[in-house]
């Protein structure tokens, strides 16, 4: 089985403390996610750094639910410290504009011809953007494993529900360990 790893938003509006979207929790998944992305450097897995990222200045539809956030070129967009794609790595960087990674990218296309098969969801916030983003995992046919220790959120009972959706729908929910060792 082809496995590659997909990393949601790891940037400074969600874990530095100076962060529009900051919450003091989120620091909990850094490690986690950080062993992770080690795992798949080590064993030359595909890595997807997505970021969320909306232009400055125009119309956006997500901001008919949301204020304005992580805007191109700002502070909050950017990835937090020790995030992101290494240069010349089996890694990429996937800016998104929806919660999805999915949803007007060319992800599904780029994992489909790397013949990847299962994809490992990690990152912020559980009940948004990984959620989303496993769904259409799902959807677009990938086995999606979710390692409840590399994603939180600000509304712990979302969270929860969303982990518990994702285990009884979408995928499978694990530790860490054995996310890791999908990775070897």
């Amino acid at each position: 089985m082809t496995t590659a790893l997909i990393v949601i938003d790891m940037q400074n509006s969600f874990l530095h403390p100076d962060g529009e979207n900051f919450y003091d929790d989120a620091k909990e998944v850094i490690g986690p996610v950080q062993a992770l992305i080690a795992a798949a450097r080590e064993h030359g897995r595909l890595i997807i750094h997505t970021v969320d990222r909306h232009r400055e200045g125009l119309v956006d539809f997500e901001h008919k639910r949301l204020p304005e956030h992580c805007v191109a070129g700002g502070f909050d967009a950017a990835f937090f410290e020790g995030f992101g794609p290494r240069p010349g790595a089996l890694e990429i960087e996937l800016v998104k504009r929806r919660f999805s990674a999915f949803f007007a990218t060319d992800l599904g296309l780029l994992l489909n011809e790397q013949s990847v098969d299962r994809v490992i969801i990690c990152g912020v916030k559980t009940n948004v953007c990984v959620r989303a983003t496993a769904q259409d995992a799902f959807a677009n046919g990938f086995e999606v494993i979710l390692p409840r220790q590399a994603t939180n959120s600000n509304r712990t009972h979302l969270a929860e529900a969303s982990m518990e959706d994702i285990e009884r729908y979408l995928g499978k929910l694990v530790d860490l360990e054995q996310a890791l060792d999908m990775l070897s």
